[in-house]
């Protein structure tokens, strides 16, 4: 699945994010967030070179599935396995500030 450059119109619920098989980059932001904007380059390279499943949600208030994760600011990545986390990083700029997420892949 390729980088997913507009966030999702409706986000997916809770459990249908737990019940996904193996990997999944889950990016929590909104389309005129700057620091959102910022990220996307370093975000679609590691995306591209993993070869990762991207799901770009749209956040805010009242919004059950970013709650759900506990994000505070965005873009907050959060890298899944089988539907539980193992990673993640708050508003990255760069591919050295995704360090934490090529950590968790295996090698």
């Amino acid at each position: 699945m390729p980088f997913m450059r507009d966030h999702q119109a409706a986000e997916p619920a809770r459990s249908d994010v737990d019940a996904q098989a193996g990997w999944l980059l889950i990016e929590f932001g909104a389309p005129w967030c700057g620091h959102c904007q910022a990220a996307q380059p370093a975000l679609q390279a590691f995306v591209d070179a993993h070869d990762l499943p991207h799901w770009k949600i749209e956040d805010g208030k009242g919004k059950p599935l970013g709650r759900s994760f506990q994000v505070k600011l965005w873009p907050t990545v959060v890298m899944l396995r089988d539907g539980q986390e193992v990673a993640r990083v708050v508003r990255p700029v760069s591919s050295a500030d995704l360090s934490t997420l090529v950590a968790a892949l295996p090698t």
